[in-house]
This record gives C-alpha cells, sequence and structure tokens, in this order.
C-alpha cells in the first residue's frame, strides 16, 4: 500500500473588493442572470457568467424540470453556448454565482461533478487553464485556476485514447 496525499491550489477573497475590477463584472453578471433562473422546485438559483479570451460574455442560469433530471445546470449552459458560438476561442473564465431565495447560504457554491467533466473539456479544448469564480451571496470569492483543482482525478479524451476508443 501507498498512501499519497493530493493538494489544490485556490485563493480565497473575503469580500469582492479584493478582486479584479474584471472579475468582479463577470461575478456581477452571474449574479443578475441567477434572479431569472427556472428552480420552482429547489428555490436555488444559480448563474454563471462566461468570458471568451476575445472579450464576448455568455450568460445562463439553471432550468429545472418537474420530470427531474430532466433540467439543466447554468454553468453547463453558459460553457455550451458559448462553445457553440465561437468554437475555436478559449475560455478565460467563468463565474458562478448561488443563492437560495428561503435560506441564506454559508459560503460560495460549487459546481456539480457533471458540469466540473464540461468545464475540463472546454479548457482542453482552448489548451489554456480557464479561471474559475465561485461566489454567493456573503461576498467571499474563491478563485480557482485550471480545473484540475476543482476536477483533480479527470477523466478526458486522453484516457479513452489510450484505451484504444
Amino acid at each position: 500500500m501507498d498512501k499519497q496525499k493530493l493538494e489544490i491550489q485556490y485563493t480565497v477573497f473575503k469580500n469582492r473588493e479584493d478582486v479584479s475590477d474584471e472579475d468582479n463584472v463577470l461575478i456581477d453578471r452571474a449574479k443578475e442572470v441567477s434572479l431569472n433562473a427556472y428552480s420552482p422546485y429547489s428555490e436555488f438559483k444559480v448563474g454563471a457568467a462566461v468570458l471568451l479570451d476575445n472579450g464576448t460574455f455568455f450568460t445562463a442560469n439553471n432550468q429545472e424540470n418537474a420530470a427531474y433530471p430532466e433540467g439543466l445546470c447554468a454553468e453547463r449552459i453558459a460553457l455550451f453556448y458559448a462553445m457553440a458560438q465561437f468554437p475555436n476561442q478559449k475560455i478565460k473564465s467563468i463565474a458562478v454565482y448561488g443563492h437560495h431565495s428561503k435560506v441564506e447560504l454559508a459560503h460560495f457554491i460549487a459546481p456539480c461533478g457533471g458540469c466540473r467533466q464540461v468545464m475540463l473539456e472546454c479548457e482542453q479544448r482552448g489548451d489554456e487553464k480557464m479561471r474559475i469564480l465561485l461566489s454567493g451571496d456573503d461576498g467571499e470569492v474563491l478563485l480557482i485556476e485550471g480545473v484540475e483543482n476543482l476536477l483533480p482525478f479527470q477523466f478526458s479524451k486522453k484516457d479513452l485514447i489510450a484505451n484504444g476508443m
């Protein structure tokens, strides 16, 4: 047996004043679009804002459905839309903003596993690390540089190629 230790890197900003102007704009766009999320079942509202390296922004929010789990997360909608419109652009940053209608969240929210996998694929398509900003109503911001720090044990196209697929 050989025990290993996993280490990830991230930065925590206790308030938005310490975050760059560009990142604050992205967070504001994610917050704004979160207000229109369709979440009548969970009342958990999430917005995502994507910034491409050409300066274009895309926003989306979560969309629930009574036939659960047929809804989609804000992160995936925003990333898929950005890649559909600009398939050859790199994703510079994504901001994810979450809040609940009735319960005050203790801190930022983190993407689900499916969204993390999509982020990985988008990052690999651009061959450049994506910046991930997570925030919520408390003002704290978590900055993650590169999806490997959000999804350390990755499954990607190289795993398929290595297995002859």
